[in-house]
């Protein structure tokens, strides 16, 4: 059993992180905007946890999950920003490989668990539109909270196997990695060793989130055949208008995603400037957009915000 996690003495040590091929020396110009998405996307995600914890008017099952997608953000945020930051403002490629593994372990802990995140708001949203009367008998706050634990758990056991499938490969010529941040997919790419359990497991779970998708799309089906029964003009606009943050967040979070898929899978010989570009955004906006498009769509949380700021100025 030993042997299984045994890296030989010869092997690699140090992975490379890349920053905008070609471009090195504009990096420190990058950092700034990277800095500042950060910084909002920290602050975005902290204000709406604190204020959804302290405001019993936001003591409700859709604030609880968009609590949620706030800590998934957050997680996605800070997992992130050491190596992001290294690389771009001082130039640091260098990652051991046992920070690496555990870079992508969080990486794709909270990106599966923002996933899922996304799939039960789909789910809330269904019901809340279906059976509005039974609405909070349905979601109390303790099956909520249950939801979040069971899910929460589901994604740590999910990408668990990662960093151990991973430190059993051998590394021995290539260290160079294609992204600011360490991926499972990415880093199994530079093994000398068969990396084929790496290459089975990360295709089940990326299947899985394909699942994720086409559950979310299924209930987006089943709202959008309910809005349509709906006979007045402005009661159908209502309805969909309860959804359109959520239908924002799962574009955020998907769009870039399948993209740089796609890139991966199809355009080999695609600039790799591009591909940088994607997979840093598919980090960065998420966690920068989901908190301000949430704030500005949420006449409660506006409502929220605005007393506290109007507190603040008497």
């Amino acid at each position: 059993a030993m042997s299984v996690f045994n890296i030989s003495e010869d092997g690699i040590s140090t992975f490379f992180l890349i920053g905008i091929p070609g471009a090195e020396h504009a990096h420190l110009w990058v950092s700034i905007p990277i800095c500042f998405m950060y910084l909002v996307a920290i602050l975005g995600n902290g204000t709406i946890l604190f204020f959804i914890k302290t405001e019993n008017s936001l003591h409700e099952p859709m604030y609880y999950f968009l609590s949620m997608l706030a800590f998934s953000d957050l997680g996605l945020s800070i997992s992130s920003l050491p190596t992001m930051l290294r690389v771009f403002l001082f130039n640091a490629t260098g990652i051991s490989t046992d920070a690496c593994f555990a870079q992508e372990f969080f990486i794709h802990g909270f990106s599966a668990m923002e996933s899922v995140v996304l799939l039960v708001m789909a789910i809330d949203r269904y019901i809340a539109i279906y059976n509005p009367l039974r609405y909070t008998s349905i979601l109390t706050s303790d099956r909520v909270f249950k939801t979040g634990f069971a899910f929460a758990t589901l994604c740590i056991l999910l990408v668990l196997p990662f960093p151990f499938i991973l430190k059993r490969l051998k590394f021995c010529k290539k260290s160079i990695l294609s992204h600011s941040y360490c991926l499972h997919q990415d880093v199994m790419k530079l093994a000398c060793s068969d990396n084929r359990i790496n290459i089975i497991y990360g295709f089940f779970v990326a299947l899985l989130s394909l699942l994720n998708l086409m559950f979310i799309s299924v209930s987006y089906v089943l709202i959008l055949k309910i809005v349509l029964g709906i006979t007045s003009h402005k009661g159908r606009l209502k309805v969909l208008n309860t959804c359109i943050s959520h239908i924002c967040a799962v574009f955020i979070f998907y769009v870039p995603i399948i993209t740089l898929a796609a890139l991966h899978r199809f355009a080999k010989n695609a600039s790799p400037v591009i591909r940088v570009l994607i997979a840093d955004l598919f980090l960065l906006v998420p966690p920068l957009m989901n908190p301000i498009v949430y704030s500005v769509k949420s006449q409660q949380i506006r409502n929220v915000i605005l007393a506290k700021l109007c507190e603040k100025q008497h």
